[in-house]
């Protein structure tokens, strides 16, 4: 409803299709980009007509399409073995938006963002998810979730780069995962969010969000002391001050959190 600049819409049915003019975005879910005034936005390429697949499971893992909405993410029915599953749904929960929004928002949008409180970020950088880029160049790359974001809010994505698909692999599906979050305010956008996952064999990650601009990710090849990884968390880099929490308060309440989850691991 804000974007009263837009004066083009077209629906992509090809990867030609895809290729944006200036001022074009591409449209998924809309829940951000409807949401704010966007006032640089004067065409929508939606990729509703693209007809990708939302989720794929395979033996390698889970392949999370770049139309898959949160909501239909939460509906994947249980898949043996797949043990860091309901982590998908502490992260849905995470995040300042209510079920409806779920319906609408994709998992690849809220990823795109790169909003230091994006919760569907948290969760697969903790499972070690994979990006498949579509670049405006007509080439792929594939990186890293946890290296798309450079600052709150910015990634590395050019105008016209396109998150295909999100890709987890089973090894990390197959391990236990715990979240912790915590707010200034009951309703408020979290001001710390700590995820981990912990496999059979000792192998634990630890992963810093909201707290920090960037996604802050703990690795450890034995699991680790609570005290451990609340004084590596403290140690870390990339605290903020803004309105939702003071950098010092961020720095400790991700301490404190880290541990709980590092406990809650073990």
């Amino acid at each position: 409803m804000d974007l009263t600049a837009v004066a083009s819409y077209r629906r992509a049915t090809t990867r030609e299709d895809l290729a944006l003019a200036p001022g074009e975005r591409f449209l998924a879910g809309g829940t951000w980009l409807f949401s704010e005034p966007n006032r640089d936005v004067t065409g929508l390429v939606d990729l509703a007509g693209m007809g990708w697949p939302g989720l794929e499971v395979s033996q390698d893992g889970l392949t999370i399409g770049a139309t898959c909405t949160i909501a239909d993410l939460l509906a994947l029915p249980p898949h043996v073995g797949w043990t860091a599953q309901p982590l998908f749904a502490d992260a849905a929960n995470a995040l300042l938006a209510s079920f409806k929004i779920w319906n609408e928002a994709t998992v690849v949008g809220n990823i795109c963002r790169g909003f230091s409180a994006a919760a569907m970020l948290a969760a697969c950088v903790t499972l070690d998810a994979d990006a498949v880029i579509w670049t405006a160049a007509g080439e792929e790359r594939i990186v890293p979730v946890a290296s798309l974001p450079t600052g709150n809010g910015t990634t590395t994505l050019a105008h016209g780069d396109l998150v295909r698909e999100v890709r987890i692999g089973t090894d990390a599906l197959r391990a236990r995962t715990a979240l912790r979050k915590l707010a200034l305010a009951e309703l408020g956008r979290s001001g710390a969010v700590v995820t981990g996952r912990a496999h059979d064999d000792g192998r634990t990650v630890i992963v810093i969000t909201a707290a920090t601009l960037t996604p802050t990710v703990l690795r450890y090849e034995a699991p680790p002391a609570p005290d451990r990884v609340r004084d590596d968390a403290r140690a870390a880099d990339g605290y903020y001050t803004d309105a939702l929490g003071a950098a010092d308060w961020r720095r400790h309440v991700a301490g404190v959190l880290a541990a709980e989850v590092a406990e809650g691991l073990a």
